[in-house]
Parts: C-alpha cells; sequence; structure tokens
C-alpha cells in the first residue's frame, strides 16, 4: 500500500479515472464529491452513479465525503479534478494556507475563465503553493477507457523531478504507463488548446468535411499550438511528445471526446447554449477559447484556427462561412 494520503476533489469521469487508479495502487483517498446523493450511493453500491458506473469502487481505500477541507487536511496530496470553471467556486471557502507544504496536482485541462490564467498558477497565487509542489497530468488519455482497463499512458508534469516521480509512481499500474516531463506550462497551454482544436475537427465532421480535411486541420493546429506555446513560454521542448501531439490526436480523433462532440453538435446547427444542454457535460474548450483569444491580443500569435472557432461560437459566425474562409489558411 501506497503511504502517501490524497485527496481527490471532483466528481465528474476524470475525477471517478483517477480514483480507480489510485485504489489500483492501494493509495488511501479522500475523494470530494458536490453531489450529496451520488456519495451515499458510493459508500452504498461502491460506484459512481452518474459518472463511469461500471467503476467499482473499493470501500477500504477509497473514503467519499463532503467535507472538502477535511479531505485537505488529511492528505499529502490533491489532485484537482473539477471543470475550470468551477475552480474558484469550489476552492472559495478554503484557507489560504491549507495547501502550504502539499503537492497540488492538476488534472484539469482548461484555464480560470475572467482572470485567463492557468490553473497552477491560479493555486501559486491564491495558495501561495511553490512551484516545486505543483504538477500537472496530461494525456493522451480518456477516463472511459481507464475505466476499461485499456492500456493508456499519462504525462506528469512538473518543475520539480521528485514530484513528478512521486507522482509517476502512485498512477503506474497495469493499465497505466506514466512517464515524466519538465515543463508544466508548455504541457498545460498544449491540453488547454486541443481542446478548442477538438471543438473545430467536430465543426467540421458536423458540416461533412472528411477525414482528409482534418488531418490537414489537425496538422495545422500542432503548429499552432507550437507558435503559441513558444511565444509565451520559450523553451527548447519536443512537441511531437505524447504529452502534446498525442494529446491533441486522442482529443480530435475519439469518440469520448466532449469537445469533438460540442464542435459536431455546432456543425449539425445547434446553437452553443442548445449544445452545451444536451450533453450534459462540460467541454472546457467552450471556457478556454475566450481566454487564449484574449490572451493572444498581447502576443498577436497566428492562430486561424482558434481564431475561426471563436468566430463560430461566440461571434455566431455561421460555421459553413467561417470554415470556407478557413480552409483558404491551411496548408
Amino acid at each position: 500500500m501506497n503511504n502517501s494520503k490524497v485527496a481527490v476533489i471532483g466528481g465528474g469521469s476524470w475525477a471517478t479515472a483517477i480514483v480507480k487508479i489510485l485504489s489500483e495502487n492501494k493509495v488511501v483517498t479522500h475523494w470530494w464529491l458536490r453531489n450529496q446523493k451520488d456519495i451515499e450511493h458510493i459508500r452504498k453500491f461502491h460506484h459512481n452513479p452518474s459518472y463511469l458506473s461500471s467503476v467499482n469502487i473499493d470501500a477500504d481505500i477509497i473514503r467519499p465525503t463532503e467535507d472538502l477541507e477535511l479531505a485537505v487536511r488529511e492528505s499529502d496530496i490533491i489532485f484537482l479534478v473539477v471543470p475550470s470553471a468551477f475552480v474558484a467556486e469550489v476552492l472559495l471557502h478554503l484557507d489560504t494556507q491549507i495547501l502550504k507544504g502539499k503537492i497540488v496536482v492538476s488534472a484539469i485541462k482548461g484555464m480560470i475563465p475572467e482572470e485567463n490564467i492557468l490553473v497552477t498558477d491560479y493555486i501559486q497565487k491564491r495558495f501561495g503553493v511553490l512551484e516545486k509542489d505543483i504538477a500537472v497530468i496530461a494525456g493522451p488519455c480518456h477516463a472511459e477507457e481507464v475505466a476499461m482497463e485499456k492500456q493508456s499512458y499519462l504525462s506528469v508534469a512538473s518543475e520539480a523531478r521528485e514530484t513528478a516521480i512521486r507522482i509517476e509512481k502512485m498512477l503506474q499500474c497495469r493499465f497505466i504507463n506514466v512517464h515524466t516531463i519538465q515543463d508544466v506550462v508548455g504541457v498545460e497551454y498544449s491540453a488547454v488548446i486541443k481542446n478548442i482544436i477538438a471543438i473545430a475537427c467536430g465543426v467540421a465532421h458536423g458540416l461533412n468535411y472528411g477525414d482528409n480535411f482534418q488531418a490537414v486541420l489537425v496538422s495545422n493546429a500542432m503548429q499552432e499550438i507550437s507558435r503559441f506555446v513558444q511565444a509565451i513560454y520559450p523553451k527548447e521542448r519536443d512537441l511531437n511528445a505524447s504529452a502534446y501531439l498525442g494529446d491533441l490526436l486522442v482529443t480530435t480523433y475519439s469518440q469520448f471526446s466532449r469537445n469533438r462532440t460540442f464542435g459536431n453538435m455546432i456543425g449539425r446547427g445547434y446553437s452553443v447554449k442548445s449544445a452545451q444542454m444536451e450533453m450534459d457535460m462540460v467541454a472546457e474548450g467552450y471556457y478556454a477559447l475566450k481566454s487564449i483569444f484574449e490572451i493572444n491580443k498581447k502576443y498577436k500569435v497566428n492562430i486561424p484556427i482558434i481564431t475561426a472557432v471563436y468566430n463560430v461560437i461566440y461571434e455566431r459566425i455561421t460555421p459553413i462561412i467561417e470554415f470556407k474562409i478557413l480552409q483558404e489558411k491551411l496548408n
């Protein structure tokens, strides 16, 4: 049994998948969920009724709770797995000193709306968590395939190698392969942008563009990510690594990608609001899109795909018109 005590903050599919991985390694986990009925159900029936209900919850080591402060205080390592739009709200009443000396792992592939900052930046700014105690989990990895115990790969990014290795050992198991990387900002921005690109791919599919177009769209998107990340945080990095390119590919091509699903509905004629209501799940790319667009007003990077998606989602330009314009900009 792993001696570290962990808190997982969030009750969605990715949080449930992480709980499954941790339980595989016998990590004692305080699992905070917002929904009281889900907590009671998990305690009684040992599975999450709302997400990945096939995953068995080991009652001996997984402890569902509605008490966020207790979960955090009792833990050495905190996994944040709530939608980025709700991070500030969820953590609002926590004492700003409560995370001092703890490792905080962001498994959130989004940005803090309004503030237009990365989740890790928010944690450092609000709670004073040191850079060496921050880590980020990236894919390529879908929660649904973790639930089915399909061979999957995770990347753990931290500027402190010892922190990354500690998290790696906690997550590595018979169906999860983990490698470490020292590029928190690059990995986090890439994870944010790939959700926007997945929306673009979904829109294209909804407009009946084919695989040929999507291949060009994704290859151009990788160039776009490279330009943006290098402008924000110049560093020597291999963007062909799985933490970058792999995560982009799985999100843009997979049937499980909620961002691609969201985009597909927009391409088929749904309004943004109706698509969100029908999905009943958060598409992180929707929120990230506005943040990246606002940030780029300063850096002025050439990002035609992100701009096209922004025009469709926020400027309400007809997808068929916007993508006709976009296809002339791709190569």
